[in-house]
């Protein structure tokens, strides 16, 4: 079985926020605002994607999504807990109801024995009631941690495959959010 292709996320997904009245915010760190590309790729975007932020660097992180220094210190950048900061940080920096992040190691370099190259954790975030404010927390957050394999570019297009597949499951009506709280 061969997996979808971006386009065919990116209309499934638009179909899918269309149909709540939900606009999308991304953070990207190692793909570099691909999945805001792909999403834009798709004529009538602006309907329902808000705006992405690509935060390669741990200030940029800071700056843009209001991610501690602390956190990044103590866990980096390539972290569970940097992935969820980052996606609720879209939330608040945006009028977006519903976000995705990614933080990984897309190589050939910068891997270690504890994070090898591939190793990419996502982040998908969404207030209680998707409105557009955004208090301490969101409702749900559900993160995930996957280990990709390939050079730079596979790494990269999986992890976007990967983000834009898992949304659109959390987002379909067999899903609530009450029922994927991680």
């Amino acid at each position: 079985m061969t997996s979808p292709t971006p386009n065919t996320l990116v209309t499934s997904l638009s179909e899918v926020l269309l149909h709540h009245g939900w606009m999308l915010t991304t953070a990207e760190s190692c793909t570099g605002g691909l999945i805001a590309a792909a999403c834009t790729d798709l004529a009538g975007s602006s309907q329902w994607f808000e705006r992405g932020f690509v935060t390669y660097s741990n200030e940029a992180k800071h700056e843009a999504l209001g991610v501690s220094n602390a956190l990044l210190e103590s866990h980096g950048a390539v972290s569970e807990a940097v992935a969820q900061a980052m996606a609720l940080g879209a939330l608040r920096h945006s009028a977006a109801q519903v976000s995705v992040a990614v933080t990984g190691i897309a190589g050939p370099t910068g891997g270690s024995a504890d994070k090898p190259v591939g190793t990419v954790w996502m982040a998908w975030a969404m207030p209680s009631d998707a409105g557009p404010t955004l208090g301490a927390q969101a409702a749900w957050v559900k993160t995930e941690c996957q280990h990709f394999s390939g050079d730079r570019a596979q790494v990269r297009q999986a992890t976007l495959v990967h983000a834009l597949s898992t949304l659109i499951e959390l987002l379909s009506p067999k899903d609530t959010p009450s029922s994927i709280v991680s």
